[in-house]
């Protein structure tokens, strides 16, 4: 593709990585006929753990298998109560449902659209027996929600699904996602930071006294003997994808690190632009930067001059979860959360991958720039 070809196409939202030594990885893998159960699942799962600081972790097959298996490994059932936050994906809340618990909603921060803690700490009952803490775009939860957690002798489950790489400074302590609760979960769906080839995830730990029932139950519970010792499922991560996936996370401080030089770079252009302003930053958090989300005056006129540009757009969740049709049914259904809806409004995410070459970056920073409120 010539310059003027390359300068015309379509920058899209995500651009996976994928190279030489991740393919060898690949062809060897598939040559070994060793396609599951293999070491490279194995070795993803421990090299994972030493990464983000915990002692064990299971790669599963996708973010949504790695919600379910971690509210399986808390014991969270029927009759209990989840506290989830309406604004993420659905899979947050769902999972929640699947193992016979009941979602209760919450609204999120009005800087930073993580779980907010006041609503949050308003909605523990005496059924409330874990909080689904979502580090949403890649920004990290404020730390009141673990001292709530602890303060009301809650589990907590990160879903750092969209966080790889993310850290926070917690009592002068740097911690990455998925070391700060009691379970993480992680999703490698081609979007996202870390992707393995197609579907994957990561279930992560950082308590010894679950620590078994989280290696095991993405095989059916079973222990070395191949006893099922508790329930679980065929959670398994193919070989092939283990593989790619054990090569990118060689790459995730540096791809992370790129993410950010990106974000600081729209950061400048859009401070100088009415009616956009830039995504805020938690003091103390490496922001991971899965999405990089413009607030905007009147979303529909940003998106069509990038539109116009050649560049990809995104609105995400303008539908909160407890308005969901699935919980149509839900006592939380007609409930408004301020905070969630008004942001379904305002909130567009512009192309943000670490793939990103400069002369990429040029044109969207171009466009940015050159963005007129409608009059």
């Amino acid at each position: 593709m010539n310059r003027r070809a390359m300068e015309q196409a379509l920058i899209p939202m995500a651009r996976p990585s994928w190279n030489g030594e991740m393919r060898e990885a690949a062809i060897q893998t598939l040559d070994s006929g060793r396609w599951v159960k293999g070491p490279h699942s194995k070795n993803f799962g421990q090299e994972f753990a030493d990464y983000i600081g915990v002692p064990v972790a299971s790669p599963c097959q996708s973010g949504t298998a790695s919600l379910w298996a971690s509210l399986r490994v808390l014991g969270i059932g029927e009759g209990d109560e989840v506290i989830v936050p309406s604004m993420t994906f659905i899979s947050t809340a769902t999972s929640v449902s699947l193992v016979g618990a009941k979602p209760v909603f919450v609204d999120v921060e009005n800087d930073y659209w993580c779980i907010c803690p006041k609503d949050l700490e308003a909605k523990i009952t005496e059924n409330t027996k874990a909080v689904i803490a979502v580090h949403l775009y890649g920004q990290m939860c404020s730390p009141i929600v673990y001292e709530i957690c602890q303060k009301y002798g809650l589990a907590l489950i990160e879903d750092a699904a969209q966080a790889h790489g993310a850290s926070q400074v917690i009592d002068g302590k740097k911690m990455l996602a998925g070391a700060i609760g009691d379970v993480g979960c992680f999703s490698f769906f081609p979007s996202k930071n870390m992707s393995v080839g197609g579907e994957g995830g990561m279930l992560t730990c950082k308590r010894e006294d679950i620590s078994e029932k989280v290696r095991t139950i993405v095989d059916h519970g079973r222990g070395s003997d191949l006893q099922s010792m508790h329930l679980g499922s065929n959670l398994r991560m193919p070989e092939v994808l283990a593989s790619i996936g054990r090569v990118q996370l060689k790459s995730l401080d540096g791809w992370v690190e790129r993410r950010n030089q990106i974000a600081e770079n729209y950061d400048l252009i859009i401070n100088q632009t009415k009616g956009i302003q830039p995504p805020a930053r938690r003091e103390t958090v490496i922001h991971a930067f899965h999405q990089y989300i413009v607030v905007c005056e009147h979303a529909a006129s940003f998106r069509k001059h990038m539109d116009e540009n050649q560049i990809s757009t995104r609105v995400y969740y303008t539908t909160p979860c407890h308005r969901q049709p699935i919980f149509s049914n839900h006592p939380q259904y007609e409930d408004t959360f301020p905070v969630t809806e008004a942001m379904t409004e305002s909130l567009v995410a512009i192309p943000v991958f670490h793939e990103m070459t400069d002369a990429e970056l040029e044109r969207i920073t171009t466009a940015l720039g050159s963005y007129q409120l409608p009059i």
